[in-house]
């Protein structure tokens, strides 16, 4: 042990009496040497950000001009408000967006063009809402679609762009929406979306149906009973005849509210 204890103890001199390790290192700075400055960098950044700022400003003011230079009076005012139109130039729609050409991705078939964003990340808009495709046919827009939490929204008619328009177009999704929960079993999803359809299209009786049967399921007697009834009301019976295909699937779901009507009442008493 005291042999160990020794051995030990002169390595320990040894190494004390070796020179210490030295490294040769490049110097981060030179002797007298002053730390660059990163402002002038910073500056010219900005400057050049500056400048392509103002240069795709005076684009988008350029491709404007050019749109507001041979419209008629409807477009004109489309593009005023910030909305896309049917008939409109690509110039007119990139005015509108305030985009330039580098925003898009455009496929030309003879007549027939589709612009597409080229970033998904990064979609043009308009007052509306994000733009996902434009298709236009001898230099003119046909129709154009936006993407909204439900999906795409299409407009290819004049009366799709209005507000009613837009309500359908958003009620029809949410019904789809609906549909899908209620066949996987998710009744009180489907009634959330079949609800939110029914404030934008109160007159669809067909609505009411879906309310009606999603409240059955989720053993709501009372309620499902009331939107039975008002379904039938508002299908009128009286002026509906079951004739064809459309008609037959009516007259189903006729017969069906009115015996759910009779089965919900007598589980009430």
């Amino acid at each position: 042990m005291h042999r160990v204890v020794g051995t030990f103890t002169a390595l320990l001199a040894l190494s004390a009496c070796l020179p210490p390790k030295q490294i040769h290192e490049r110097p981060v700075l030179d002797n007298n040497g002053e730390v660059r400055s990163v402002d002038e960098e910073i500056l010219s950044a900005r400057v050049a950000a500056h400048e392509q700022r103002e240069s795709a400003s005076w684009r988008r003011d350029s491709i404007a001009a050019i749109a507001l230079a041979r419209c008629d009076r409807d477009v004109c005012d489309a593009i005023a408000r910030g909305e896309l139109a049917l008939g409109m130039s690509p110039a007119q729609v990139m005015a509108v967006t305030r985009t330039t050409p580098e925003a898009w991705a455009v496929r030309r078939a003879g007549d027939a063009t589709v612009m597409v964003p080229r970033s998904t990340d990064d979609l043009p808009r308009d007052v509306l809402g994000n733009v996902a495709v434009v298709q236009l046919a001898d230099g003119g827009v046909t129709s154009y679609s936006y993407r909204e939490s439900q999906g795409l929204r299409v407009v290819s008619s004049a009366g799709d762009a209005t507000n009613a328009g837009r309500a359908r177009a958003l009620a029809s999704a949410l019904i789809r929406e609906g549909d899908d929960f209620a066949a996987a079993g998710d009744f009180t999803r489907a009634l959330d979306r079949f609800d939110r359809a029914s404030v934008l299209v109160p007159n669809d009786a067909e609505v009411d149906y879906r309310i009606a049967t999603s409240l059955d399921k989720l053993l709501r007697p009372q309620e499902a009973a009331i939107r039975y009834r008002l379904f039938l009301h508002k299908l009128e019976l009286e002026r509906i005849d079951a004739v064809g295909d459309a008609n037959a699937k009516l007259a189903d779901a006729i017969a069906r509210a009115q015996q759910r009507i009779i089965v919900l009442e007598r589980q009430g008493r």
